[in-house]
């Protein structure tokens, strides 16, 4: 079993940056494939970017490619979402996830195995 805590969340201007953080414990996080999701209000949880065990890899949505970042410390067990350029369209809960298959990214919450309780971002304009 591996422990995920999201941190750094918070209430940003249009045109503002957040780092998201993902503290893992229980496991090495290298044994896992990362991903971000996000919930908006009155909407379902999306996938909004993915890293592989190596860190590689990455993957991300439209609407974040070019503002989002997302990176991993293996040593620090710890996973990463920079995001700059914040609009108001990215207010959401942000959830880490951990994907136990071997290799590649999944964008499906489906595939994940373990999930963090979430953080709360909120971009006004």
């Amino acid at each position: 079993q591996v422990q995920l805590v999201e941190s750094g969340g918070g209430s940003v201007q249009a045109g503002g940056s957040l780092r998201l953080s993902c503290a893992a414990s229980g496991r090495t996080l290298s044994n896992y494939q990362l991903g971000w999701f996000r919930r908006a209000p009155g909407k379902e949880r999306e996938f909004v970017a993915g890293i592989s065990r190596s860190g590689s890899s990455t993957y991300y949505i439209y609407s974040v490619k070019g503002r989002f970042t997302i990176s991993r410390d293996n040593a620090k067990d710890t996973l990463y979402l920079k995001m700059n350029s914040l609009k108001p369209e990215d207010t959401a809960v942000y959830y880490c996830a951990a994907d136990q298959a071997p290799i590649g990214i999944r964008s499906r919450a489906s595939e994940y195995d373990y999930w963090g309780q979430g953080t709360q971002v909120t971009v006004s304009s």
